[in-house]
């Protein structure tokens, strides 16, 4: 079946939600070993939460880049990934949603979270046709993230240079079945209209 192209695919629980995010060593070793994210990452500074693992490989280049060498796996409550939605304004101008420019750009200065929708990767991080979430969060909303709704903090580095290994070796089916299990999230009851192109 193909996919919507405007949808959430995620591991989730019925109280949690797994988003992705990497960073330096400096942030990520002391994130995963705490499970809180240390002094060094600042809440007044917007930050992106992915819940494709697969989008954020292609991000992060499989944990090669610089400054993004420590790949985390953050679970944080459906509640507040939900409060975060609802609040969310598209990144970009949609006439059909925001009305005219100066409108949209209202929206977007008093959003405490933004939405953007790049397109879903493949293990070889080529461009499918459906869309992959990307959640944006500044303000209050990167203050809850960060003290509230934080429920976990994982290092999956070595996962992803294993993948990603498998994947160089020309064994996608051995890359395949350690990707983490994402499936369709449904959508809060306000639904996911005012955040679609």
């Amino acid at each position: 079946m193909e996919a919507a192209r405007h949808e959430i695919r995620a591991v989730y629980s019925e109280s949690t939600i797994t988003v992705y995010q990497a960073y330096t060593p400096e942030i990520g070793l002391p994130a995963a070993r705490t499970g809180r994210f240390p002094p060094l990452w600042k809440r007044d500074r917007m930050t992106w939460i992915k819940p494709s693992f697969l989008w954020m490989m292609y991000r992060c280049g499989w944990g090669g880049k610089e400054g993004q060498e420590t790949v985390l796996a953050v679970e944080i409550s459906r509640e507040g990934f939900e409060w975060a939605l609802r609040r969310a304004c598209l990144s970009h101008h949609v006439p059909e949603l925001h009305g005219d420019l100066a409108e949209w750009k209202r929206q977007l200065q008093r959003a405490p979270t933004r939405v953007q929708w790049d397109p879903e990767r493949d293990l070889h991080l080529r461009p499918l046709p459906h869309r992959s979430l990307q959640l944006g969060l500044a303000g209050e909303a990167a203050h809850r993230y960060a003290d509230e709704w934080t429920v976990s903090i994982t290092d999956v580095t070595a996962l992803a240079h294993t993948i990603h290994d498998h994947v160089r070796d020309g064994d996608l089916a051995a890359a395949r079945r350690l990707l983490p299990a994402e499936r369709s999230y449904p959508a809060p009851e306000e639904g996911l209209q005012h955040l679609h192109r």
